[in-house]
């Protein structure tokens, strides 16, 4: 945590960053004469997970940082394997261009199906920074008049990560695809949000059977109107 023109804000520490270029250093070195797809298998879980730890942090500029920092290991990797090489051989070997990006780490690797599709080093800055909101010091998750809003939060809350997004595009087919409340479709244009049949401040739970997908209107007027949709089907 840094100040910054009385701004305080949150990095990824030097020592973190440090640890992370220690294990992948340790990774290149363990792998001097594997595969460069299966180099590229252990070194993005690796990348991945890091990026996603700090992806709530002010970590664009690290992220872009290391991203130079594993191009010029992956460089450095190439070359070792191939000393009597020239660099346009080696970059004609492990380095191919897609689309605007040139120099890309990049493999070939044979699939179930049998064709051939190909895996690239992943980069930090591809991970979406997201900030993490802070709840109004003044919200009560007991008090009703606060229920909109908490589920507003729930909803940004799971767009935000792959087993989220999975519950929501589940929950909008088994409503196929129509608001629970008007029974017209949602879709990308019209929004929605989520609502829970047993108001959390009642005891609900924000599990599948208490989730519901109601268009952003239909949703204000179901809070207006103190209605309910508890005892409805999906």
């Amino acid at each position: 945590m840094r100040s910054f023109g009385g701004k305080i804000l949150v990095m990824p520490s030097k020592k973190n960053v440090q640890a992370f270029k220690t294990n992948v250093k340790e990774i290149f070195s363990e792998n001097k004469t594997a595969k460069q797809e299966n180099l590229i298998g252990v070194l993005n879980p690796l990348i991945r997970g890091w990026a996603n730890y700090h992806r709530a942090a002010c970590a664009s500029k690290t992220f872009a940082s290391i991203d130079s920092w594993l191009w010029l290991k992956a460089w450095q990797w190439a070359k070792r394997r191939h000393p009597n090489k020239s660099a346009r051989w080696i970059k004609a070997k492990y380095f191919v261009t897609m689309g605007r990006r040139s120099w890309v780490f990049s493999a070939r690797l044979a699939s179930v199906a049998g064709k051939r599709e190909r895996v690239t080093l992943a980069k930090a800055h591809y991970t979406r920074i997201r900030r993490h909101t802070k709840i109004k010091g003044e919200a009560n998750p007991f008090d009703p008049k606060w229920e909109p809003y908490f589920e507003d939060r729930l909803g940004l809350k799971m767009q935000g990560d792959m087993k989220g997004k999975a519950k929501l595009l589940r929950l909008w087919w088994s409503q196929n695809k129509r608001c629970t409340l008007c029974d017209q479709l949602i879709t990308k244009d019209t929004g929605w949000n989520i609502h829970h049949r047993i108001p959390k401040c009642e005891g609900g739970a924000s599990g599948f059977a208490n989730l519901a997908l109601l268009h952003p209107n239909c949703h204000r007027q179901l809070h207006a109107s103190d209605l309910t949709l508890e005892g409805r089907s999906l």
